[in-house]
């Protein structure tokens, strides 16, 4: 990242249709950190079917809907992320680290899912917890989107805790307007065209 170069911790990466790893194929990803180091972050809209309950039984009464574990990313996919929403001007809950606005983390710089979930849940508007995460060596994401990997678009703050993650990547590009809409309807597989 040069000083030209912004930070994109708070936005989200939406595959373009011409990205190909199957890893992020129509994924959308929310940026939690981004330096000259690289950068970090987790897919949103990849609920697995498994509940919280497999890895963490504590905390799945507590999860948003639909109470399932996220695949994250393609890193470290044995390690758990908690991602939650604390609403308003709120000084952190005990066990949860304020990344940008109302979203937080907990484990690894994140919620500490050590932590007993009845201490941090009454500040909470939401929980998410992720298999893994998505992470970039200095400058490799920059390339990528420079190579047109990549829509770099405003998160909602709804977009992390979305009770139908699995339609965010047309959501987030359909009320964008104009081109990007457009491409909501691009076709997951082109020769079925």
């Amino acid at each position: 990242m040069t000083s030209e170069t912004a930070s994109l911790t708070g936005r989200l990466l939406l595959a373009t249709p011409s990205l190909s790893d199957p890893n992020f194929a129509r994924s959308v990803v929310l940026v939690l950190n981004h330096d000259d180091d690289g950068a970090l972050g987790v897919v949103v809209n990849r609920p697995l079917d498994v509940d919280v309950a497999a890895v963490l039984p504590g905390w799945q009464r507590f999860a948003t809907a639909p109470g399932k574990l996220f695949q994250g990313g393609p890193v470290a996919l044995d390690s758990a992320l908690g991602l939650v929403a604390v609403p308003g001007d709120r000084p952190d809950p005990q066990g949860v680290r304020r990344v940008f606005g109302s979203v937080g983390l907990g484990s690894v710089g994140l919620v500490d899912l050590d932590t007993p979930p009845e201490s941090i849940v009454a500040e909470l508007s939401g929980l998410r917890i992720f298999a893994g995460y998505a992470g970039w060596s200095a400058a490799q994401l920059e390339g990528e989107i420079a190579e047109g990997a990549w829509f770099v678009l405003p998160a909602e703050a709804r977009d992390a805790f979305s009770d139908a993650p699995q339609d965010l990547w047309g959501d987030v590009l359909r009320r964008q307007g104009g081109d990007l809409a457009l491409v909501a309807s691009f076709p997951s597989d082109v020769s079925m065209n």
